[in-house]
Parts: structure tokens; sequence; C-alpha cells
């Protein structure tokens, strides 16, 4: 049975710069789900705005749930898992004491998370990493195969319960009707285009469904990735790739097939339905693999490798961009900016969201010619280190 101390990379000054441009990817591939839900209520009530239901609108929404939807937020946790260990390996190198630093750590991701939350957008991730970094801190010291199985446990129990619950329980008993939704989410809409303390309690509204959907999916399945993470980044499973490997070709071959045809039942059933969410569960990590295998061999070939000097200083600063989107979020669709809530068809917001993360891959470059970390980065390198984080120049970790 292999054991933490028998698994542990060396703990060199060095950045793998495959895991920053795949954390890149992921920002581009959450801000396109995102970007849906800061313009627009109708998706959070789970109905379709009547005032895009062309099919052009029909197909970019299609594209979104087939493609989009589960299928980054599970690639951003397994990073997120991965790079817990690049944290310890840190604290290991400044000869801190790993457990309170990371304790420091979680508590300044949830403060920026609440933050986000109240002044920014109601669909957070913050705040879930925090908390369910608190279990993955209590089994940081686990072995490999106990993190694994515990993975496997999680999203089975995960699984089971979406499907007790599409075999079992009426949704219709305890969810609102179309009518009542589409008026909700009208009048929620409208919310955003108010004051600036209209948007605040627009975002707060929908803390109980938040923390609802955190507590049974989200929470859940990003525990699990983060755990599958923790232990990718002990085996070093991006370091020194060629982008020949066969497990890619593997994962590309079984992962497109698979994640596809769940994407594509899912996007079906995207109306809400039970089984179109069991499916999207049990299918995600498949594409969410394809995705990640077709993207290191793409990084890796002389061509395009193009790919990975664009997307790793976004990744690099991920903390500053995920939040930036939020911020564009409010300047372009709330009453404290542009006011396009509403008004943004489903095909425009692909754009948008395409457009938005170019301008991000282009200032972050920039960012990073003359900074060592990004501002959201530095604040909380600072609360977890408990010092000033020393210059500005762009450096290693």
């Amino acid at each position: 049975m292999i054991n933490r101390t028998t698994t542990k990379p060396p703990t060199v000054n060095t950045r793998v710069h495959d895991v920053d441009a795949l954390r890149g990817f992921a920002l581009l591939g959450i801000f396109v789900v995102n970007i849906t839900f800061m313009a627009s209520a109708y998706p959070g009530n789970l109905v379709e705005d009547p005032s895009f239901s062309s099919a052009l609108d029909g197909i970019a929404r299609f594209v979104v749930a087939a493609l989009f939807s589960m299928k980054f937020y599970l690639l951003f946790s397994f990073l997120f898992g991965y790079s817990f260990v690049l944290q310890m390996d840190a604290a290991e190198r400044a000869g801190a004491a790993f457990v309170p630093r990371m304790l420091r750590r979680i508590i300044g991701l949830f403060v920026l998370g609440v933050g986000h939350i109240v002044l920014l957008y109601g669909g957070d991730v913050l705040t879930t990493y925090a908390v369910v970094s608190l279990v993955l801190l209590a089994m940081h010291q686990a072995r490999d195969r106990t993190a694994l199985r515990t993975a496997g446990i999680i999203y089975a129990v995960v699984t089971a319960s979406l499907v007790v619950s599409a075999l079992f329980i009426d949704r219709s008993a305890f969810m609102p009707s179309q009518d009542e939704a589409l008026s909700s989410a009208a009048l929620q809409t409208q919310a955003m285009l108010g004051s600036p303390l209209e948007i605040i309690g627009h975002n707060v509204s929908g803390l109980d469904l938040l923390v609802l959907q955190a507590a049974s999916l989200q929470g859940p399945t990003a525990l699990a990735m983060f755990l599958l993470g923790m232990v990718a980044a002990r085996r070093r499973l991006f370091s020194n790739l060629t982008g020949q490997e066969s497990f890619l070709r593997t994962a590309q071959w079984i992962g497109f097939p698979v994640g596809l045809t769940g994407g594509v039942y899912a996007a079906l059933g995207a109306d809400g339905s039970t089984w179109g969410t069991t499916v999207s569960v049990l299918t995600a990590p498949f594409l969410t693999a394809a995705f990640v295998a077709t993207l290191i061999r793409l990084m890796h070939t002389p061509a395009t490798a193009w790919l990975r000097a664009a997307l790793a200083p976004v990744g690099r600063i991920a903390l500053t961009n995920y939040l930036a989107q939020s911020v564009v979020g409010i300047i372009l669709f709330t009453g404290v900016g542009f006011g396009l809530a509403g008004r943004a068809s489903p095909p425009l917001l692909l754009v948008l969201a395409f457009v938005v993360f170019i301008w991000q891959v282009a200032v972050s470059a920039w960012w990073l010619e003359g900074h060592r970390y990004g501002p959201a980065e530095y604040l909380l390198r600072w609360f977890t280190t408990w010092r000033r984080p020393s210059g500005t120049v762009t450096g290693t970790r």
C-alpha cells in the first residue's frame, strides 16, 4: 500500500506550466456557464427567457449545457486539489507549519468568497471550496488508496441520491410551476437593473439555494475532485509530460464518446430534470478528462504549443481572473453598469465570454511581466503567510 511519504514529489521551486494552462482553460469554461447566470435570472429559475426562443438561441443553450456545464467545475476542483499539494511544498520550503498556514488560507478564501457573493455574484464557488478544504486538510496525510476510495464513495453516494430522487421524489410538490418560475425570473432580472443595494439584495436572496446546492452536489463533487487532484500531484501527473503518453489517448478514446453522449442527454434535460443531472454527474468526468488530454497533447505539439503560453498566465493568477469575470458581469449586466440584464441573447453571451477571456489572456500576460502575483493572490498570500510578500518582479512561488 502506497503512503504519503513514498509518493511525495521533490519540493523544488518550479512551476508546472501545464497546470497553470489547464487552470486558465478551466476559467474559460466556468465563465461560459457563469455569464448566463450573470446576465439574467431565468437560468437560475430553471426556465428559458421567452424573449430568446429562436433556433439559434436554442443551439447556444444546448452547446453550453452539453459541453461546458459541470465539466469545467470538476476540472477547476481537480486542479484545486493539485495545487493543495503545491501549497504543502511551499510551506515546507519556507520552513512553516502547514496546517496553521493552510487554515489561514482557507479563512482568507472564505472571506473573499463572502465578499464576492454580496458585492459581485451570488453563484460563488470560493466559499464552497473553503468549507470543503477543511475536509481535505483533515485528510492531507491519508494514503493515496484511502483518498481514491473516499473520492469514489463520495461520487457513488451523490449519484445514488440523485437516482433515488429521480425515482421516488415528486419535484412538482416543492418546485414552482412554469408560470411561477417565469414570473419570479422576470422580477429578479429587473432587480439586477436596480440600485447597488437592490443588486446586493438580489445576490443575497439566492443564499439558501447556494447552500443547498453546495451541500448536496457541488460540495461533495468538489471534495471528490480535490482528493483526486491531491493524489495526482503526489504522483507528479503533469510533470515532464511529452504529450505522447498512452493514457492521454485512452482518455480521449473513452472520454469523448461517454462524455459527449452524457452531455447531450443532460442538455436535453437542461430544464432541471433529475435524470439529466444524474447523467451529467456520471459522465461529466469523462468529457473533462478528454478535454484535458486533448489540451495537453496540443500544448506539446509544436504547431499549437502557443496555447500553453497563452493560457498559463491566466491560470497563474486564476483567483484574480475569477473575481474579474464577476466584475465584468456587474459592469455589463447590472444597473451600476450598462444594464444589459435580460437583453443579451444566448449566442451573444457565448461570444462575450470568449471576448472577455481573450482580454484576460492579454491582461494577465501584461501584468505578470512586472508582478509576481495577481492582486487577489497577493492579498491571499499575505494573509496565508502572515507577512507581506516580498517583491513585485515576476518569479516563481
